[in-house]
């Protein structure tokens, strides 16, 4: 997602308030309801949503059950908009639930991994014109929200991750979500092709995270 027309869409107080209250509820919401959580009129609230629409933060389903005229619209954060970490507190609870239901069947490092390839090598083929690897990595990696920073050294280039969005299920389960996380990379070196991953560094080794890899 281009992020300066989102920027642009949440400079709005009342765009950001609208959203805040979308991010934060489980279900969709209709014009109606969010105007009264609010406290605005819906006429206010509709052209904010039709904005942040067309931007592609938000995405919208029409539901006709037990109403009398017009269809309902029903509003709900995009799949692939930014979180900005609004995500429904049942989100986090559910990732440290399943984490530790994974922890318990204690599984082989590779076998995490692996899980991550699956994400990884799907990611690469979607990213196959970013230009070269790294940068398809990197974009990946910045997507997911871990702001990465790569320098060169001769053959070698490294990839830190600056921040971890999962850091606090990583410092609990750093067996599962570091794995996961290099997986991912490997995932997509995997079909791109150009480097190697010659080390991954987990929380474990250093912070931040990062990776090392070296051009073919």
């Amino acid at each position: 997602m281009d992020r300066l027309p989102v920027f642009k869409a949440l400079g709005d107080n009342t765009r950001y308030a609208i959203y805040l209250e979308l991010a934060r509820s489980a279900t969709a919401l209709s014009t109606a309801e969010i105007a009264e959580r609010l406290g605005l009129h819906p006429n206010t609230v509709r052209p904010h949503l039709e904005r942040m629409r067309d931007t592609g933060l938000l995405d919208v389903e029409v539901d006709a059950r037990g109403s009398v005229g017009r269809p309902q619209h029903r509003y709900s954060p995009a799949a692939d908009a930014p979180s900005l970490g609004l995500e429904p507190p049942t989100f986090p609870l559910l990732a440290g639930l399943l984490a530790n239901v994974a922890a318990a069947s204690n599984p082989e490092s590779e076998v995490v991994a692996e899980a991550g390839r699956v994400h990884g090598r799907h990611a690469g083929s979607q990213r196959a014109d970013a230009g070269s690897c790294v940068a398809a990595v990197t974009a990946e990696l910045a997507e997911l929200g871990f702001d990465p920073a790569s320098g060169e050294d001769g053959r070698t280039t490294t990839i830190a991750f600056t921040r971890c969005p999962y850091r606090e299920l990583a410092e609990a389960f750093p067996e599962l979500v570091c794995h996961l996380h290099r997986g991912i990379v490997e995932g997509m070196v995997e079909v791109l092709g150009e480097v190697d991953v010659v080390r991954f560094a987990t929380l474990a080794d250093r912070d931040p995270c990062q990776v090392d890899v070296t051009s073919r």
